[in-house]
């Protein structure tokens, strides 16, 4: 054990659990790392198997024995204004980057949930709220330091090692343990951003994705649909509905931005308008996610193309009849995520022009069958269309066929052979069975 490990039964249940509760780790010893050097102590101790956790959102696979490896602790962030950069320690969560770069007039490429991981994010490509303007946060990193297996540090640029910083970026979080980025922040300290919430119907989705054919790049947008429950807690005109809640986020002019959204007023009856302009501190407001932990599974896929006739099947299968709770989000890709980055790396499926995810809370303890016939079903919809599958928006085990296709065979083929290299016993348990 290292010195900064600690026995399972000494350490608060919390420190086992992320946000995903449907999984838990069982390692033999928990290491709180408060510096890279505890992580590099750590990997050198021992052979153990070993798993690495922060924020814990997409955990999939459980580590049974072995050294887990808390970087909770490490959340530092180093602004630099002159050279619009932050250096982000291993545990940072997209909050912590956002509210040190407001200060001083900058944004990351952050997503949706704030709450989440800034690196684990990147290093799966990262499609967030300027995603349309300016990319995926992976084509805006610029230096990774990356921890071997043998607890060897090394700092990996695009001019030091080009073909390991390619597939770091994009590759996903099996390649060794990144204790610290350099990322590219952008000049940004509000945006146009909240939702739209109309009865959900297939003229609803059918109507935003002809909006999205016409929206410039500034403008990146989603639409979640879900059945609301009849509590307290929720908006009085959202009670017990089946919702579509259009999200959106314009980074250009307020006043532009608000005609460009002026068509989906069309759609249907407003529920609820909580479009405004809003500080980027408060960029959760957009989406309105879950911020309490909770089980959940989802599947997802990147389609060329939206069918009206599958979204139309798509509104009937997930609503109120389904046998689970079921959420569909859509994302509009394109403008800027269609684009080669500046420096190779290997974030997957740039063709794409919609993703589209089906999630489920696991809410007893027969619904994890249910629910994966169901979000099967659901995106069989969309086979005609199909491109491949987004790594950040997996949450739940997948097969190594099914993690191959978050990207080009030749790219898979590129990331096994640097996860061979860095790990060649297997020892790092990955979220997902990364390529070998």
């Amino acid at each position: 054990m290292s010195a900064r490990g600690h026995s399972v039964h000494s350490m608060p249940t919390d420190t086992l659990l992320g946000f995903q509760r449907a999984t838990r780790h069982e390692p033999d010893q928990v290491v709180v790392a408060r510096s890279a050097d505890d992580i590099r102590s750590a990997l050198a101790a021992d052979d153990l198997p070993v798993a690495v956790m922060s924020s814990g959102h997409g955990q999939g696979r459980v580590l049974d024995g072995g050294t887990l490896i808390s970087t909770r602790q490490l959340t530092g962030v180093t602004v630099d204004p002159a050279r619009k950069t932050a250096w982000v320690e291993a545990g940072a969560s997209w909050q912590h980057v956002v509210d040190a770069g407001a200060p001083h007039g900058l944004a990351p490429l952050s997503g949706s949930s704030p709450g989440v991981g800034a690196i684990s994010y990147t290093l799966g490509g990262g499609t967030g709220l300027l995603a349309r303007r300016h990319g995926f946060a992976a084509d805006h990193v610029r230096r990774i330091d990356l921890v071997d297996m043998t607890g060897t540090p090394h700092t990996v640029t695009a001019d030091s090692d080009p073909e390991l910083f390619a597939v770091l970026c994009g590759g996903g979080a099996g390649l060794g343990v990144v204790t610290g980025m350099e990322i590219d922040l952008v000049e940004l300290t509000t945006i146009l951003g909240g939702g739209l919430h109309l009865p959900a119907s297939p003229g609803v989705l059918d109507g935003w994705r002809r909006w999205t054919g016409t929206v410039p790049e500034e403008m990146t947008s989603a639409v979640a649909m879900l059945v609301l429950p009849d509590l307290p807690m929720v908006p009085e005109a959202l009670r017990g509905r089946h919702v579509a809640q259009v999200q959106l986020a314009w980074c250009g002019d307020p006043a532009e931005g608000r005609e460009v959204l002026a068509p989906l007023r069309e759609l249907g009856i407003i529920l609820r308008d909580t479009v405004r302009e809003i500080p980027f501190t408060e960029s959760a407001a957009v989406f309105d996610e879950p911020d309490r932990p909770h089980a959940y599974r989802s599947t997802n896929r990147l389609v060329s193309s939206l069918d009206p006739a599958a979204l139309g099947e798509l509104v009937g299968i997930t609503g109120p009849s389904a046998p689970v709770t079921t959420v569909v989000g859509i994302r509009h890709l394109g403008g800027a995520l269609a684009r080669p980055p500046a420096v190779p790396n290997v974030v997957g499926h740039r063709e794409a022009a919609y993703s589209v995810m089906v999630l489920s809370p696991l809410e007893e303890p027969g619904d994890a069958a249910v629910v994966e016939g169901l979000h099967d079903t659901a995106l069989t919809l969309f086979d005609d269309a199909g491109l491949g599958r987004s790594l950040n928006f997996s949450y739940g085990a997948m097969t190594p066929e099914q993690v191959r296709e978050c990207w080009a065979p030749a790219d898979a083929d590129r990331i096994a052979a640097a996860t061979t290299a860095i790990d060649p016993t297997g020892r790092l348990l990955s979220n997902q069975p990364m390529p070998r």
